[in-house]
């Protein structure tokens, strides 16, 4: 096997990222945007370059592919290219760029299993307000008609953007990948966290994989004159939202202990006018945790918040539910295959949970999955701040290709 070059990774990082770097130093590469085709555009052309045929399925993802000496089910490995708004450089670019890297590693095997790198569409939220699209439209999880209404007045959902690019979505059920297709998908990814920073381990091999419930909570008052009406006789959905608020932080520092975390990412008022009182606010909650049952009590509690609210402040409060995904162990074979690997090559590293959730989470029902941490500098990610060593990344990458030797053959 060919040892990691450096030099091809850095370059492959950096031209990626020259779509969609923003004034302030972030990355801002939406899903479907043209920053987001730009790159999927130039990946496709070094992928082809690495002798790989790709092809894109009908909704969007990339699959590139060399085949093996039998046809047998291949290894996949791979991430994906979108980001969130001032993100950072390394947020799934990393995964890319390690799978291509290992491919290249690879090229002179001999190698009984195919192998795939795959590159999913719209796996962060930022434009839709729905995460892990592709992930879960190919492995079953998820139907198109799941992403066909805009969480925002105005503006396009996942799959009118799907279609406006030229794919397909109705003709989903083309792109789903069965279990005999695959015999295991390995993917590379930041931690988006301190852990690994912290403890000088270079790599961290996931276990299992929190996820995400997210709702929508819609506060209606009445919207008034902010000078003519008087504080007793307000309904002002501003101040029942920010009680809201405050319930979310209080049902994630109440399973705190069970690994429940609690964010109330966008808040949207209206009119917002400054002499107006708000007659309606708009919130996105994400709630999520390792521990299922630690989430759904989390959520009922802040439920039960609600109902109060409404019934102290004489408001209208809708909660409607987005996406409630069920935490996801990952296999321990692959991370035992990643485990005798890091010990062959001398690797420090740690058996580990991910809090955050990725494409990963949803290939492990359709076959052994395992994920690679590698740190992130002070734990910092989706941010322009976000930074991964270059020295980390090569040793991760050099993993991820001993793994998928030893399995591929």
């Amino acid at each position: 096997m060919k040892n990691v070059n450096k030099d091809r990774l850095h370059n492959w990082l950096e031209e990626i990222n020259r779509h969609g770097v923003t004034e302030k130093g972030g990355i801002t590469r939406l899903a479907l945007s043209d920053e987001d085709m730009a790159a999927q555009a130039y990946v496709m052309k070094e992928l082809e370059a690495l002798g790989l045929s790709v092809r894109r399925d009908a909704l969007g993802n990339i699959i590139a592919r060399r085949e093996g000496t039998q046809a047998l089910p291949a290894i996949a490995m791979g991430s994906h290219l979108d980001t969130v708004i001032e993100g950072g450089r390394y947020d799934g670019v990393a995964g890319v760029v390690a799978a291509m890297e290992a491919v290249a590693m690879l090229q002179d095997e001999a190698l009984r299993h195919p192998l795939e790198v795959i590159i999913f569409m719209a796996e962060e939220s930022a434009p839709f307000g729905y995460a892990t699209m592709g992930s879960k439209l190919i492995s079953g999880k998820a139907a198109p008609r799941d992403f066909a209404k805009s969480i925002k007045a105005g503006k396009p959902s996942f799959v009118d953007m799907l279609k406006l690019r030229g794919f397909d979505p109705d003709n989903y059920q083309t792109a789903l990948r069965h279990p005999d297709e695959l015999k295991a998908f390995f993917e590379l990814h930041i931690e988006q966290g301190k852990v690994l920073y912290e403890s000088g381990e270079q790599v961290g091999i996931v276990e299992n994989i929190a996820a995400p419930t997210r709702f929508k909570v819609t506060v209606e008052g009445l919207a008034d004159h902010s000078g003519a009406t008087p504080m007793g006789q307000r309904r002002d959905a501003l101040v029942s939202a920010a009680k809201l608020i405050l319930a979310v932080q209080d049902c994630g520092l109440a399973y705190a202990d069970e690994g429940t975390v609690a964010t109330v990412g966008v808040v949207d008022v209206e009119p917002g006018t400054i002499n107006v009182i708000p007659g309606k606010v708009t919130m996105l909650v994400d709630l999520r945790g390792v521990v299922y049952d630690a989430v759904m009590q989390a959520f009922q509690d802040f439920k039960e918040a609600v109902r109060e609210v409404a019934d102290e402040d004489g408001v209208l409060i809708n909660v409607d539910m987005l996406s409630s995904d069920q935490p996801v162990p990952l296999s321990l074979d692959m991370a035992n295959v990643l485990a005798e690997a890091a010990e062959e090559q001398g690797l420090r590293y740690r058996r580990m949970n991910s809090g955050a959730g990725h494409d990963a989470m949803f290939m492990a029902g359709i076959t052994p999955t395992s994920m690679i941490f590698i740190p992130c500098k002070d734990g910092i990610s989706h941010n322009a701040a976000e930074h991964a060593e270059l020295e980390d990344l090569a040793a991760g990458t050099a993993l991820l290709a001993a793994a998928v030797k030893k399995v591929a053959q």
